[in-house]
């Protein structure tokens, strides 16, 4: 497992870059010969889930529930 969130995200955009050509090239088989549809979805799917990890950020912990003093916990 990567440890390191920087070194995957650069594993992920490394993945994109290196899977991109091939789906584009799937794309025009897949229009001559139908078969090719599966291989062309998998791929894409491997390239949201890379593109998800790149673009995938941690949220601070204070930020994920407002705080107790704010304007709508003062209207309860």
């Amino acid at each position: 497992m990567i440890q390191d969130s920087e070194h995957g995200r650069r594993l992920a955009q490394n993945l994109v870059e290196l899977l991109a050509p091939y789906e584009e090239e799937l794309i025009q088989l897949e229009r001559d010969v139908p078969a090719f549809g599966p291989l062309r979805r998998a791929l894409g799917i491997v390239i949201a889930e890379a593109c998800y990890c790149i673009s995938d950020t941690v949220l601070p912990q204070e930020n994920l529930v407002p705080p107790a003093d704010d304007a709508a916990s003062r209207t309860r």
